[in-house]
């Protein structure tokens, strides 16, 4: 491989590299625009490292040792956040980057094109389409909504306050998982009462009317709601 050979594809890998990671540098994903075009130019010069030592070793098994390795790089971004995991699509991305770099490193541009071409069609065009389907009742698949609602009410008020949540949710479709109270240790006599709804349909509305109702309660100060987790069956 001549040194011209070598900067074209590395040229080549760099750039590709960078236009898939400028879609995840431009939704402000934790690996975005550097990070895709360090690991396309990282997987290329290791194929051509093994492209230029071909009694040494195989290309192919340069880049399969690169699809494992990235895997180390790709667990990096991958965060979990209570029962949700953000980052998975900025990790294939990484690992798509990767496979990019090693057809770059080996000379095949044009499947190096298509294949970055690929990765932003999966990013951008799929995108409106995978929120579409998110937007979608759940009910027949194997996702629960969790809806907390948080009251704090005067200690003296607890037992009233249990017994509205539990009128509201035997009048309602969901489920209650969890009804507890707990004393607030910086404020006397002033209790946290919190109920944990498990739905297949999404309905906030329904949380809106009793959090208004329980407002006007008088001896609760503080009222609210939350979705905290999904839960898969």
């Amino acid at each position: 491989m001549t040194w011209v050979d070598f900067a074209i594809r590395l040229a080549m890998a760099l750039l590709l590299g960078s236009v898939v990671g400028l879609e995840r540098q431009w939704r402000q994903r934790m690996a975005g625009l550097r990070t895709s075009a360090l690991v396309s130019t990282g997987a290329a010069l290791f194929v051509m490292l093994s492209v230029m030592t071909p009694d040494e070793a195989s290309p192919t098994r340069i880049a399969a040792q690169v699809v494992s390795g990235i895997g180390f790089l790709a667990g990096g971004v991958i965060l979990r956040e209570g029962a949700n995991v953000r980052g998975l699509n900025t990790a294939a991305t990484i690992w798509c980057a990767a496979a990019i770099g090693c057809l770059t490193g080996g000379g095949w541009f044009s499947q190096a094109f298509i294949g970055a071409l690929a990765v932003l069609v999966a990013n951008i065009l799929l995108r409106p389409i995978g929120y579409h389907i998110n937007q979608q009742p759940l009910k027949g698949t194997d996702v629960e909504l969790c809806y907390r609602c948080s009251v704090v009410c005067r200690d003296n008020h607890e037992a009233h306050i249990r017994a509205l949540l539990l009128q509201a949710v035997t009048s309602s479709k969901m489920k209650l998982r969890a009804l507890y109270s707990e004393d607030i240790t910086d404020t006397p006599n002033k209790v946290e009462v919190e109920a944990d709804l498990v739905t297949q349909q999404r309905d906030d509305a329904f949380l809106e009317t009793i959090v208004s109702r329980l407002s006007l309660e008088p001896g609760v100060s503080a009222v609210s709601w939350r979705i905290i987790e999904e839960e898969y069956g």
